[in-house]
């Protein structure tokens, strides 16, 4: 045998250490996997080999106060595919014809999810009917498969459209207490999790673990179901007769600082929130490119209640007339003279009525009259630094801190800016621009004998047994003007009411106090020429207030005044819900004869047809309502009536039929 040569030796021992070095390389390699980066791989694997679909949770349901059910979810399903399990299928044409004819969708688009490349899985469709659910799952295409979902719904359509808001598609809160309590809500969704081969199909003795979904906590608001109908229902009144831009109301328990009403017409419904309501609007929205419609969407949304400020006029002398009797400058009968105009620093600023001055009068008439000469020279009693001390007592430098997203704060001048001129104009309510929820906030203050409260709308979350999680009390801000000041100046208010402009807010057998205002309006930074804002704010009843309410006209067409525009919707709503709230008038001898009227008992029209329950409704001298307003089935079965069967109501009272739901 040849020995080997040197030649042939160094090779061998160049290949031993070749092939020790990969050994080595690959050993090292290995221990790095195994070891080193054994976690993630773990991780990896972990992944590949099992499917986690996400089980949402149920939405909570948001009350009101008397447990009025103003949004639910509703129970709904879900299409879900695997796209590698229908490819492996070999029927990519044929599942995709047949699930487009189910869904009524374009067949290739339906082709293109279901061929979608590293997705393991995919979203056909949401929402679906139980028929086309059913169908789905009778047709039984491999790879594609139906789980429950939840939709929200909003019962009433757009019944408190801007207080509850809407969600996304992924039933995430996007505005108002949807977007606000969106974190107790919304729950903490489930998952179902198992283990699949490569292409996704699940192993026969693979794991399979199933996690409940755990359902959001339900919020109960301090809004009064009734109480906002009646509201809305003003509402709609006022903007077909002014034809204004829009129209707000604030309805308000002034002991408590509970919201139990809040409305703006025109307003959206949340079951189609990117739609407008109004034919109008729709055809403007169509024309949109997709900017424009963003635009058009946060204008429609926007909650100008407490988002948006305004000059508040003459309703902003409630608070300077308060400043005014708690500082001592003036009483009830301190006597003023109105030459139809106050010339301040060289200025001259006119009474609305420069034309016809109101002459000699006393405090009380002059905010009967509105006289703006009366509150200028309040003012300048006062003083700026007095005066800016109320302006904050009663909440207008602060924001309310109201559990709504989207707060605005007031605009009010530096005080270390505001010479003769400047306190004169904000006397009257001009030269300061506040939210409508801080103006009826501060005269809310009035009718709680001074006391400011903080505004609250959610009064609790509770979750599906019905057992208080969290409980929101009523908080007392701060004491803003005496008791002795409250009760006279409510008097004052209710002298407005009988007296002076806010005649049509009167209803008889109830003492109601008031205050008009009228404001033009700002646009760019300067008052625009015949746009104006008119309100009416008022306190019923006067003696021991229950209710504080606020309307605002923006834009009215025609007549202008708050007495005209905003009173009789402010009249219309205390007129009904005073009287729901079982707060009996009290008639003097001359309303007595002249306006009292037969009262009548309530019919019992449940479970019938909204046809004879309008027929029974009428043989007792009495008109109805329904809710949702709008009706397209004469023949919709009624469930449920306010005032129930049996109590005795003035005829032609208003009875609220509720009708029954189609399902969502």
């Amino acid at each position: 045998m040849s020995t080997p040569s040197i030649a042939n030796k160094k090779r061998l021992v160049f290949l031993l250490f070749t092939v020790s070095f990969i050994l080595f390389g690959l050993i090292f390699r290995i221990g790095w996997i195994q070891i080193v980066d054994g976690e993630r791989y773990r991780q990896l694997a972990h992944m590949q080999q099992t499917r986690d679909i996400p089980i949402p949770a149920k939405r909570g349901i948001v009350f009101d106060r008397k447990g009025k059910k103003l949004a639910i979810s509703a129970s709904t399903s879900t299409v879900w595919a695997r796209p590698a399990e229908v490819e492996r299928s070999g029927k990519v044409d044929e599942i995709s014809k047949e699930l487009a004819a189910i869904l009524e969708q374009d067949e290739n688009d339906i082709k293109a999810k279901l061929t979608r490349r590293n997705v393991g899985l995919i979203k056909i469709e949401k929402w679906i009917n139980k028929e086309k659910a059913d169908a789905i799952r009778q047709a039984k295409m491999e790879g594609v498969w139906i789980a429950e979902d939840n939709r929200r719904h909003y019962p009433f359509g757009n019944f408190a459209a801007h207080i509850l808001g809407h969600t996304t598609d992924d039933n995430r809160g996007l505005v108002g207490i949807e977007l606000e309590y969106d974190k107790y809500l919304s729950g903490l969704p489930g998952r179902w999790i198992k283990n699949t081969d490569a292409v996704g199909r699940q192993l026969p003795y693979g794991v399979e673990k199933y996690y409940e979904p755990e359902n959001g906590l339900n919020v109960v608001l301090t809004i009064d179901e009734v109480i906002q109908h009646f509201t809305e229902k003003a509402l709609d009144n006022v903007l077909a007769q002014t034809k204004a831009k829009k129209v707000i109301a604030i309805v308000m328990d002034p002991k408590t600082g509970d919201i139990l009403a809040m409305a703006t017409k025109p307003d959206f419904d949340p079951n189609n929130p990117r739609v407008p309501v109004s034919e109008e609007k729709k055809r403007e929205f169509e024309s949109l490119d997709t900017k424009e419609k963003q635009k058009l969407w946060n204008e429609m949304w926007r909650n100008p209640m407490i988002s948006d400020t305004y000059e508040p006029g003459s309703t902003f002398k409630l608070i300077t007339s308060a400043a005014g009797l708690e500082e001592g400058v003036v009483e009830p009968n301190s006597p003023f003279y109105c030459s139809g105009h106050a010339t301040v620093a060289g200025q001259k600023i006119r009474c609305w009525r420069y034309y016809n001055p109101h002459g000699a009068q006393t405090f009380t008439v002059g905010v009967q009259n509105s006289c703006n000469p009366v509150f200028i020279e309040i003012g300048q009693r006062l003083g700026v630094e007095k005066y800016y001390k109320y302006i904050e007592a009663f909440g207008f430098t602060k924001i309310t801190g109201v559990d709504l997203p989207g707060e605005g704060n007031s605009i009010v001048q530096n005080k270390e800016r505001v010479g003769p001129v400047e306190l004169a104009t904000i006397s009257f309510g001009h030269g300061i621009s506040v939210t409508p929820l801080q103006l009826v906030n501060s005269i809310a203050a009035i009718g709680n004998d001074g006391k400011l409260m903080k505004p609250r709308i959610v009064k609790e979350l509770v979750d599906d047994a019905g057992n208080v999680i969290h409980r929101y009390e009523p908080k007392m801000v701060r004491q803003a003007v005496s008791e002795k000041t409250a009760r006279e100046l409510r008097l004052i208010m209710e002298s407005v009411v009988t007296d002076g402009s806010g005649k049509s807010a009167y209803i008889p057998g109830y003492r109601i106090g008031g205050k008009t205002g009228t404001a033009d309006k700002i646009e760019n930074g300067r008052y625009a020429s015949g746009k104006v804002y008119s309100s009416f704010v008022a306190l019923a009843p006067i003696d021991d207030p229950r209710l504080a309410v606020l309307v605002v006209v923006d834009e009215p067409q025609g007549v202008r005044f708050g007495s005209l525009t905003a009173a009789p919707a402010v009249h219309d709503i205390l007129k009904d819900s005073l009287r729901y709230m079982d707060i009996e008038p009290q008639y003097n001898e001359k309303e007595a004869k002249q306006f009292a009227k037969a009262e009548v008992t309530v019919p019992e029209v449940r479970n019938m047809t909204l046809t004879n329950a309008a027929k029974t409704l009428a043989t007792h001298s009495l008109q109805y309502d329904t809710e949702p307003t709008t009706v397209d089935n004469p023949d919709t079965v009624i469930v449920d009536q306010f005032p129930k069967p049996g109590a005795k109501v003035p005829e032609k009272s208003i009875i609220i039929l509720y009708l029954k739901k189609e399902n969502p």
